[in-house]
């Protein structure tokens, strides 16, 4: 039975629902029955008619545990926005594979590139591109040009 498909899990309302079975099953309903109200298999009311109440209270998590710590994702964060050159990068831009060995020089696991990408947008890092811009580029002569010859050439005013 579980969770309909496309229901994010939530730790909270699992906690409720097994102390609705607790109680149910402390009023004398059958687990039979009880499995049928919370429309939950009958091996989990069996389960949870077995654990100690504060067993059930306890809202569990979901996954594995984190291999990075917080401190360790501090770091990270300040390594990164000191930028890439500062870390020894030819270039000043990040890449997934320069993210994932700053991490394991910082001390961390080594992750594939999807689970680096997934901890940056964890972090509130986005994707970026810098602007491919002529180093000859000539900010003076561009602006002249779009105050004087650009309102000439337009077709409207």
């Amino acid at each position: 039975m579980g969770m309909p498909i496309g229901q994010k899990i939530d730790g909270e309302a699992l906690r409720d629902r097994r102390l609705a079975a607790r109680k149910l099953l402390d009023e004398g309903v059958t687990q039979a029955e009880v499995s049928r109200r919370l429309k939950v298999s009958r091996q989990s009311v069996s389960r949870w008619a077995d654990a100690p109440a504060k067993r059930l209270e306890e809202i569990c998590r979901f996954g594995r545990k984190s291999t990075i710590d917080d401190r360790l994702l501090g770091r990270l964060r300040g390594a990164l926005l000191a930028g890439a050159k500062r870390q020894g990068f030819a270039a000043d831009v990040w890449t997934l594979p320069r993210v994932r060995n700053l991490i394991v020089k910082l001390g961390g696991p080594s992750f594939s590139t999807v689970h680096v990408w997934r901890l940056l947008g964890r972090m509130g890092f986005s994707p970026q591109r810098p602007t491919g811009r002529a180093r000859e580029r000539n900010e003076e002569a561009i602006a002249a040009w779009k105050t004087q010859e650009w309102p000439r050439i337009k077709k409207k005013p």
